[in-house]
């Protein structure tokens, strides 16, 4: 039972008028009611009025993610070749690191635009 993995869930509370709307559009799409959620979750724009409260925490990611960017460019650049050669593993980042830094990049520009 210990090696069994469940994927994370996403529940929320409706009103009964709301449950109907979306029970409706379910079934006119034709989709699986979980593919209805997870394409309308990631692709329908929604628009956010900019206040401080929403506005800032994306500009903490953004400013983080970038900060990051610069450690990477100087783990590349800054170092000779000789100084790569011999201590690449400790200098430069891993391709995991890489890849999740590549994720978080998507997903907040797709957040963001």
């Amino acid at each position: 039972m210990s090696n069994r993995h469940k994927n994370k869930t996403i529940s929320f509370r409706i009103t009964e008028a709301e449950r109907k709307q979306i029970e409706a559009r379910i079934l006119a799409s034709g989709m699986m009611k979980k593919d209805y959620f997870i394409r309308s979750c990631i692709y329908n724009r929604i628009c956010v009025v900019g206040k401080k409260e929403t506005i800032y925490p994306l500009v903490q990611t953004v400013n983080a993610l970038y900060l990051q960017l610069l450690e990477m460019q100087k783990a590349f650049t800054g170092a000779d070749v000789d100084t790569v050669v011999t201590a690449i593993s400790d200098t430069l980042p891993s391709s995991e690191a890489i890849k999740y830094l590549q994720t978080e990049y998507i997903n907040m520009l797709s957040a963001l635009f």
